[in-house]
C-alpha cells in the first residue's frame, strides 16, 4: 500500500489559519459580552460600551486579536496573490486598520481615568480610522484578486460584499435613525465575516495547490 502525499503548505497557508482562529476567537468573545452584559441593550449599545465593566478586559483583548488577524490575513493574502495589479497599498490599508483598533483597546485601557476629556477624541480617531481603512483595504484587495485567475471566481463575490460592507459603514455614520447598535454591530459582522471568507479562501487555494504538487510528485 502507498503512503498518502504529504502535503506542504507555504507560509501563507498557515498564516491564513493563524487568521482563521484569531478571527474565531474575537467572534466568540464578542458574542459571549453580548450574553453576559444583561445591563446593556444590545440594540442600542455600541461595542465600544461593552470594552468598560464586566468582560471589559477580555473585549479589548480580543480587539488586539482582531487586529493581528487582520495583519496576518493582509500578509497571506498579499504573499497568495499572483495578480498584475497587486501592489502594497491593500496590506498597508489593512495594518493601519489593525493599529486603530489596538488603539481602540489600549486607549480604552486608561485613558477613561488619566485623561477623560482626551479619551472620546482618541477613541474616534481610531475606530473611524480602523473603519475607514478596512472598508478600503477590502475593496482594493478584492479589485487585485480579480486580475488573479486562482481567484478570479470568488474574487468577483468578494467585490460586492466590501462595496456593501462600505456603504453600510457610510449608512451607519450618515443616517441617525436606526438603533446605533445594532447599526455598528451589522457592520462590523458584515466586515468579519469578508475577513473569515477570505483567510478561508487563501488557505484552500494553498491547500489545492498543494495538493496537486503532491499527486505529481
Amino acid at each position: 500500500m502507498s503512503d498518502a502525499p504529504r502535503l506542504r503548505l507555504p507560509l501563507h497557508a498557515h498564516v491564513a489559519q493563524l487568521a482563521l482562529l484569531a478571527l474565531a476567537g474575537f467572534v466568540l468573545i464578542a458574542l459571549w459580552t453580548q450574553w453576559a452584559r444583561q445591563d446593556l441593550d444590545w440594540v442600542q449599545a455600541t461595542l465600544s460600551l461593552y470594552l468598560h465593566g464586566p468582560w471589559g478586559l477580555a473585549l479589548r483583548t480580543a480587539y488586539c486579536v482582531l487586529a493581528v488577524a487582520i495583519m496576518l490575513l493582509a500578509w497571506s493574502l498579499y504573499a497568495a496573490s499572483r495578480s498584475p495589479r497587486r501592489s502594497a497599498a491593500a496590506p498597508l490599508l489593512f495594518c493601519v486598520a489593525g493599529l486603530g483598533l489596538m488603539g481602540v483597546a489600549i486607549g480604552d485601557s486608561w485613558l477613561p481615568e488619566q485623561a477623560p476629556l482626551l479619551a472620546p477624541l482618541v477613541h474616534g480617531l481610531a475606530a473611524n480610522t480602523a473603519f475607514l481603512c478596512v472598508s478600503v483595504a477590502m475593496l482594493l484587495q478584492s479589485w487585485y484578486l480579480r486580475a488573479d485567475p486562482q481567484w478570479r471566481r470568488w474574487a468577483g463575490p468578494a467585490w460586492w460584499w466590501a462595496w456593501l460592507c462600505f456603504a453600510l459603514l457610510w449608512l451607519h455614520v450618515l443616517w441617525r435613525g436606526p438603533p446605533r447598535g445594532a447599526g455598528q454591530k451589522l457592520v462590523i459582522a458584515a466586515v468579519v465575516l469578508w475577513l473569515v471568507v477570505a483567510a478561508l479562501q487563501s488557505w484552500r487555494q494553498a491547500r489545492r495547490t498543494a495538493v496537486a504538487a503532491a499527486c505529481r510528485d
